[in-house]
């Protein structure tokens, strides 16, 4: 009896938006092969569609207010729609926030936006941090993966002095 072939992954239909002043932030190949990365290391057979918006502090602010009620432009935000087993959801990345954040934080910007893809598409998948347990689990997660993409764990600094975590 022969053996079936493996089942290649599902198609990842990813759109990027630029609704802001575009320097520093990463290219579209960039943002796939995060977001692949990420589909990946939860499930193999897992494709999506997701679109990844990079918007200014205002436009960032307005979705966090009306979703969200907080009023303040956060990193990343992640709007899931309940489509299993296909990923289907929005990322809102708001450039400003997380520049700012990279230099506070000494982080090359690079790696601080494949840290806060990789973050947003593991919401997108149903990980949340709302408690230790399942902080720990999404951290531990989030550094596999972009370990396997070349970057260092984001989260080496807090484990020597601890701060915030991601916020979003």
């Amino acid at each position: 009896m022969t053996e079936p072939l493996p089942r290649p992954s599902r198609r990842l239909n990813l759109s990027v938006q630029y609704a802001c002043n575009k320097d520093g932030l990463p290219s579209r190949e960039a943002v796939r092969r995060w977001a692949r990365a990420t589909l990946d290391a939860v499930d193999a057979d897992r494709g999506g569609q997701v679109t990844v918006r990079f918007v200014e502090p205002d436009e960032g602010q307005e979705l966090n207010r009306d979703y969200r009620g907080k009023d303040y432009a956060t990193n990343v935000l992640s709007f899931p729609y309940d489509t299993e087993p296909v990923v289907m959801g929005d990322l809102i990345v708001c450039a400003a926030v997380v520049a700012r954040e990279a230099l506070e934080q000494g982080k090359p910007l690079e790696h601080h936006h494949a840290h806060l893809v990789v973050h947003g598409m593991l919401h997108l998948q149903g990980f949340d941090h709302e408690d230790d347990d399942d902080a720990e689990a999404m951290e531990t997660l989030e550094t596999e993966i972009l370990a396997g993409l070349g970057y260092p764990d984001p989260y080496a600094a807090e484990k020597d002095s601890p701060a915030p975590r991601v916020q979003d």
